[in-house]
């Protein structure tokens, strides 16, 4: 049995300045010259990996943060087999592997387990989540994680925000032809509640929109 990973748009392509390749990116003894020498420094990207964390379902997205632009990347989910545990654990782990190795991110950021009614529930969902912390970390890759309540209020304003209100916000700050799935848009929602610092970027981009049953306008 296989997990299916697919993706949720294409990614985008970076301007010509901004390699996705971390080997090609600015090295610190670069910016540590042009510092000697006066000369500004542009704005180095730094590649972020949001993880949604789920048995069934993991969502994953991923941005780059250049100065104060939060840029797409790419977004998907992961659907793991109707197997084991130990086997779906190994499809989110081998999966989120080859996202990490396709692109390369320099940071993750994961999104806590919320504790509800059904202690099992709660349990199988804190197992998703480790697999997917071990794949970051077996790469040396740092973690941070966020709860649902603070990726909301960075990125909608609001820490009770809906499923749909994460989405559409997720698709306007990051400019995407349509909503991302629930899952990718969670995921990405983490990515760009890391990116800012986990805090405020909702209360900046809602001000000037309002609420009419539920959604943006």
């Amino acid at each position: 049995m296989h997990s299916r990973l697919s993706t949720t748009f294409r990614t985008s392509t970076p301007p010509p300045s901004w390699n996705s390749d971390s080997s090609a990116r600015m090295s610190a003894r670069e910016l540590s010259n042009r510092a000697k020498t006066g000369e500004s420094s542009p704005a180095v990207p730094i590649r972020i990996l949001g993880i949604d964390p789920g048995l069934r379902v993991t969502g994953f997205g991923l941005v780059d943060r250049a100065g104060q632009q939060v840029i797409y990347v790419s977004s998907g989910v992961i659907r793991t087999p109707d197997a084991a545990l130990p086997e779906r654990l190994k499809a989110i782990l081998d999966s989120l592997n080859r996202v990490i190795a396709e692109h390369r991110p320099d940071q993750v950021a994961v999104e806590k387990v919320f504790v509800n009614v059904n202690p099992a529930s709660t349990l199988l969902l804190g197992q998703a989540r480790g697999a997917a912390i071990c794949a970051a970390v077996s790469c040396r890759l740092p973690v941070s994680e966020y709860t649902a309540l603070q990726v909301k209020q960075a990125v909608v304003g609001k820490g009770h925000a809906a499923k749909e209100q994460v989405q559409q916000m997720v698709r306007r700050l990051l400019a995407l032809p349509g909503d991302p799935s629930a899952d990718a848009a969670d995921a990405l929602a983490c990515a760009i509640c890391h990116a800012h610092g986990g805090q405020g970027l909702g209360q900046l981009v809602t001000a000037g929109y309002r609420m009419r049953n539920g959604r943006l306008v």
